[in-house]
């Protein structure tokens, strides 16, 4: 394949537009290395960008003073309270309801320890996130689906009727928020996750909020942490600045309470939070006190994409469905109109070289989708789309 990002193209700012396909393929993480070289990885959550250079100068730093111990202190936690307060006037986060922890996931595993026991439920909006069913089902919990509705938005009624199935055997519950929603891009509005709180609080579910993606919405799209809404007070959320900065090997997240579950959160144990990588910290710390620019240029970037991939489905795969949302770098593709089966993924990987994340795998709801991650050159998406559109003609 010939070079498809024209670096004399480069739109200046926008980190989708500096590499070349050449220069992503010396990458060893799994997104460039777990398929053959001939294959387009539009898969796995990774950006095809250079990082944020504040970002690079920090952990540079870090590493010539030889300062690669272990954690220590509040920085990062007063760093998102910082961050937030600028982007999404949250302004009442005390650091002190903030915890280190390694990842998001093992987070949420934490959180759920904390409100649930094994042989618990805990509900999800299918089709979602794949880890959510199997960090569930490993730590003993078991997982009941709200499928979303054919707006890819919360269906009310299927989470009332999810709360009362979880409930009916005299056990415990959470609620597994996913905000914005992987995969589908859908970005929850304020009254709706105010509805959320009512809902649980009507039913004594506990809510843990996922907002790994959080600060990836496009310009205009206003995101509402959830515990700032009301009734959000004794829930939880983990967040993260892995993929907004491209930081996924740095590994480090925050565990957050609402004012009426913090004294809950500080069970959790010390090791966890020790746990955390000092570097991942600092890189995360660096990304939300001087990485605002470098974020807006991205957000524009995707909101490019999104156009771009959009009239690229339109023109090439008509048949494809897909509904541009304006969270994540995400996109939710409905290709059952193709006949391709319930892994559409797996012909276009064989047929066309390109490498989607197969939408079955999401639950219900999810089979005869594709997941397609579009943080990176409006050519390899241009690129990647005519494949596809080759390996069904």
């Amino acid at each position: 394949m010939s070079d498809v990002t024209n670096a004399s193209n480069d739109l200046p700012g926008n980190p989708l537009r500096q590499l070349h396909l050449d220069q992503l393929r010396q990458r060893t993480s799994s997104k460039w290395r777990e398929h053959p070289a001939d294959v387009l990885p539009l898969w796995v959550a990774e950006m095809d960008v250079p990082l944020a250079e504040p970002i690079t100068k920090a952990v540079t730093d870090a590493m010539a003073a030889g300062d690669t111990g272990y954690p220590h202190g509040t920085a990062y936690a007063e760093s998102f309270a910082e961050f937030a307060a600028a982007r999404w006037d949250w302004s009442d986060l005390a650091p002190a309801r903030v915890r280190p922890v390694p990842d998001v996931m093992l987070g949420v595993v934490a959180m759920l320890d904390l409100i649930t026991a094994p042989g618990d439920a805990v509900i999800v909006n299918s089709p979602v996130y794949t880890p959510f069913y199997d960090f569930c089902a490993y730590n003993g919990r078991k997982v009941i689906e709200a499928p979303l509705g054919r707006d890819h938005r919360i269906d009310f009624a299927a989470l009332a009727e999810a709360f009362e199935l979880a409930l009916g055997r005299g056990r415990r519950a959470a609620y597994l928020l996913c905000s914005p929603h992987n995969p589908t891009g859908t970005v929850h509005t304020a009254a709706e996750l105010a509805r959320v709180a009512r809902v649980a609080d009507s039913y004594g579910v506990r809510v843990v909020a996922d907002e790994a993606h959080s600060p990836l919405c496009a310009p205009g799209t206003a995101f509402t942490p959830y515990l700032t809404v009301p009734g959000g007070e004794n829930g939880f959320a983990l967040t993260s600045a892995a993929k907004a900065w491209n930081l996924p090997g740095l590994r480090a997240a925050l565990a957050v309470a609402g004012p009426a579950s913090a004294a809950e959160l500080a069970r959790m144990p010390e090791e966890l939070s020790g746990s955390t990588s000092h570097l991942g910290a600092i890189a995360q710390t660096a990304a939300y006190r001087e990485g605002g620019a470098w974020l807006d240029a991205l957000l524009a970037g995707l909101e490019e994409n999104r156009r771009h991939l959009a009239a690229a489905i339109e023109t090439r795969l008509p048949q494809v469905v897909y509904r541009p949302q304006p969270g994540t770098y995400l996109a939710w593709l409905d290709c059952r109109a193709l006949g391709l089966g319930d892994d559409p993924a797996a012909v276009f990987l064989e047929r066309g070289r390109v490498a989607l994340n197969a939408g079955h795998r999401f639950g219900t709801g999810g089979a005869g989708h594709v997941r397609l991650n579009y943080a990176t050159s409006p050519e390899i998406i241009t690129e990647a789309v005519d494949r596809m559109a080759t390996a069904v003609a």
